[in-house]
């Protein structure tokens, strides 16, 4: 599908091989080098996707991303030659969708590019939901969810934190991100997410020690599997 990217990347030779690879792919493309001038841009274009170095000048990768997502919901890969966990972690936090370690192939870019939109043209329906993932539906206009025909309870806080999972298949999601979107109170932790990731499998696996749908993400935290991903991690949280 044909989309509007945004790149900001401060080295010249990089965002050029970028720019004509996702040209070639059929994509309108605007070209940044500094942090500062990708916010502006956009603001003033809103682009479908936001190709994002991390370690850029004036403002960096982290602060960009970090002003754009309480503006917008536009989708966001990151690009980075760190690839130390924390910084993975500090990315998804902020928001970003996808996360790229350089040195990587244009190809590979182009590819990842491909799913983020996807999933974007995917999870912004006119109306919100019901969203389905094989068997697992999940209705939050009605606030039901259903296996394989089956009504399915839950508590508010389960509600929420699947309602937020089944919005964006696939994408990773940290924990302290889902502690956000259950609205736990003060003294919650990432642990409150992993008892509550337990209970849902209960209720809504077939062998709750082999996940389909509510899938671990190692070193991250959960995902909702996308339709056709089906998984067997076998751990609990």
């Amino acid at each position: 599908m044909p989309a509007r990217i945004l790149i900001a990347e401060d080295d010249h030779k990089q965002a050029d091989l970028v720019r004509r690879f996702l040209e070639h792919e059929g994509h309108a493309t605007t070209v940044v080098h500094d942090g500062r001038s990708a916010i502006e841009e956009t603001r003033r274009r809103r682009p479908d996707l936001l190709v994002l170095d991390l370690m850029l000048p004036a403002v960096d990768g982290l602060d960009v991303c970090r002003v754009l997502r309480t503006e917008q919901d536009i989708p966001i890969i990151m690009l980075t030659a760190r690839a130390g966990e924390d910084d993975l972690l500090l990315g998804l936090a902020l928001g970003a969708d996808d996360y790229v370690t350089k040195p990587y192939s244009p190809r590979e870019l182009a590819a990842r590019v491909r799913t983020v939109l996807r999933r974007a043209a995917r999870t912004t329906p006119s109306e919100p939901g019901p969203y389905r993932v094989g068997g697992l539906v999940i209705d939050p206009e009605r606030h039901q969810v259903h296996v394989g025909g089956r009504p399915v309870e839950t508590t508010p806080a389960e509600f929420k934190l699947l309602a937020c999972l089944a919005a964006a298949p696939g994408r990773a999601f940290t924990r302290p991100l889902l502690l956000e979107q259950v609205s736990a109170g003060r003294d919650a932790t990432g642990r409150t997410i992993d008892v509550h990731v337990m209970n849902l499998r209960r209720k809504i696996e077939e062998v709750p020690t082999r996940p389909r749908y509510l899938l671990t993400v190692y070193g991250v935290g959960y995902k909702l599997a996308e339709p056709g991903e089906g998984s067997a991690d076998g751990d609990a949280p």
